[in-house]
């Protein structure tokens, strides 16, 4: 079978399955944002890894290298976020094709490390080396947390309100944008995503919070994980998703960054309203976990046939 017929989660399984004998030493590796390794009866460290390849993530003609140096960093931050961790450090591989300039690398590295600045994250170590014709950048995030905190994508429940944390579909709409030789806002939001990373630390120390994870691949195949995971259903009202796009970007377009979670439903309304004072922006409540195992799409109450999925690589 081609990777066509095997898809990119079925690659993942199949990589799970392959290494499923081997122990795993009380650490939890392939299902959630990030691996866990404990690191006493109290703390555990979360990682994660993202790749990012000219001309499958990124135009390297479209985007800045001082952009692509912060949205290399922001990815796999997001990620740590989503688990509820603090991000503790970072390591940065490298692989660069004829052309690259030293003038180029070094405004790579001042968005990089002017994310690292703004969360405290030093780089410690990667590895450079050279590519034939495209660049390909390796970003390891490691995040800190306490195991009462810690988020996984297993946990909601029956009853439990679905909420995300800011406006779906702006990316997909500025690849659009940027693809069809249309400059608007939309392409700076798609170059320069935002990690929640303070808003994840602050949900993972919220007991409401059941599960959590940050969406990437648009919430029509993100939300998904989460159903599998925890073993239910969802419905969710497109006329309640915040969008300033079409509907079938802000629920499949992917790359939104935004941090997607359910919480119990006698303290969900406390939790979005204690987040607002807190952060000065709302959690928007888009849906509700049930019973079952498939989304159910609403507007205003009546259901939908939505045939959208999320980005999948193969």
């Amino acid at each position: 079978m081609d990777l066509s017929g095997l898809g990119e989660f079925g690659l993942i399984e199949l990589i799970r399955e392959r290494f499923a004998s081997i122990p795993s030493h009380g650490c939890e590796g392939i299902g959630d944002d990030c691996a866990v390794l404990p690191l006493n009866t109290t703390e555990s460290m979360v990682v994660t890894t993202d790749l990012l390849v000219e001309d499958i993530h990124f135009l390297r003609d479209r985007i800045t290298p001082e952009q692509l140096g912060r949205k290399s960093l922001a990815v796999n931050l997001s990620d740590v976020a989503a688990m509820g961790a603090a991000p503790v450090a970072s390591f940065l591989s490298l692989s660069l094709p004829p052309g690259v300039t030293g003038v180029w690398i070094d405004a790579f590295l001042a968005g990089y490390h002017a994310l690292s600045t703004q969360f405290g994250v030093p780089l410690l170590g990667g590895d450079t080396t050279s590519a034939r014709d495209r660049l390909t950048v390796s970003v390891t995030a490691i995040g800190r947390a306490e195991n009462t905190h810690l988020k996984r994508r297993g946990d909601a429940k029956p009853g439990d309100r679905i909420f995300v944390t800011g406006y779906l579909g702006d990316s997909a709409q500025g690849l659009q944008d940027m693809l069809s030789g249309r400059d608007t806002p939309f392409i700076a939001l798609h170059n320069k995503p935002e990690p929640f990373v303070n808003e994840g630390i602050w949900l993972g120390g919220r007991n409401e919070v059941h599960a959590m994870m940050d969406i990437s691949d648009g919430i029509a195949s993100d939300l998904l994980h989460i159903l599998q995971m925890s073993g239910v259903g969802a419905e969710v009202s497109l006329d309640m998703i915040p969008t300033n796009t079409p509907i079938e970007l802000a629920v499949a377009g992917g790359e939104d960054y935004k941090l997607l979670l359910t919480a119990d439903v006698g303290a969900a309304a406390r939790l979005a309203e204690d987040y607002k004072a807190k952060f000065g922006e709302p959690l928007y409540e888009i849906g509700r976990i049930v019973a079952g195992e498939e989304i159910r799409w609403l507007d205003r109450g009546n259901p939908v046939l939505l045939e959208c999925e999320g980005f999948a690589h193969f």
